[in-house]
């Protein structure tokens, strides 16, 4: 039987939002997207497009924030999170804000739950928690590119509030993820130095390996078992 881990990469909302902006300008649409949740694609009065015609090439920038109904809003948190507990495109199903409370807590837990998530701002680091969590090794080192088309588009301070407000839960997604990352790679750091120390040392006298499920709770550096990875590494490094 088959074993499937779910696996994802999150960005800079700003960044993200504005490389979609790019993308649907040239012309890209998702109109073969279903959108499909509990069992059903929403109605058009719960999800009205956002233009008339084949697609939206050479939309602006300001055309594209304007629309109420663009999927482009917070669309990391939409994405990871379960879509049923707020009634799918309902809007009217709970209150807006309890509404964005519940989705950007599913999507946390769902964050929480996989077995790997990087960020396209640390790419290294992305490569160094995906190797040492899935025990492979890519032939060649990611590259950071940040000379990207979101990176080119010049902005006043006030459409980046704009689209840091469009995008609010996204944003706090970020902030939470980017902390769980930072504490995922420092506890695989600390684990990787750690048998290093215990490969050199010199057998004096018989030896048993310490299985790496039990370092998290022996080290006399650092509180190792404090760490919010530690059931994550225990349910996935172990089992896998």
């Amino acid at each position: 039987m088959k074993k499937f881990y779910y696996i994802t990469l999150l960005r800079d909302p700003v960044s993200r939002y504005l490389s979609e902006w790019r993308h649907v300008q040239r012309g890209a649409t998702w109109k073969t997207s279903l959108h499909m949740c509990d069992g059903r694609t929403p109605t058009p009065e719960e999800l009205p497009p956002c233009y008339e015609g084949t697609d939206w090439s050479g939309c602006t920038l300001q055309q594209f924030m304007d629309c109420p109904y663009n999927l482009a809003n917070n669309r990391q948190v939409r994405m990871l999170a379960d879509l049923s507990l707020v009634g799918c495109y309902n809007m009217s199903f709970i209150p807006e804000k309890k509404r964005a409370q519940v989705l950007l807590e599913s999507a946390k837990k769902n964050l929480r739950d996989m077995a790997f998530f990087g960020l396209t701002e640390f790419q290294r680091k992305t490569q160094y928690l995906f190797e040492r969590t899935f025990r492979l090794k890519f032939i060649r080192p990611f590259m950071q590119y940040n000379s990207t088309r979101a990176a080119g588009v010049d902005l006043d301070n006030d459409t980046v509030q704009r689209i840091e407000e469009l995008n609010d839960l996204d944003m706090q997604l970020y902030d939470y993820a980017r902390d769980l990352f930072q504490q995922r790679y420092m506890y695989k750091r600390q684990l990787e130095r750690r048998e290093r120390r215990l490969r050199n040392q010199p057998a004096l006298f018989p030896f048993r390996r310490i299985p790496s499920s039990d370092l998290a709770f022996r080290d006399d550096e650092s509180d190792v078992s404090r760490l919010p990875t530690e059931d994550y590494m225990n349910h996935i490094i172990n089992r896998w």
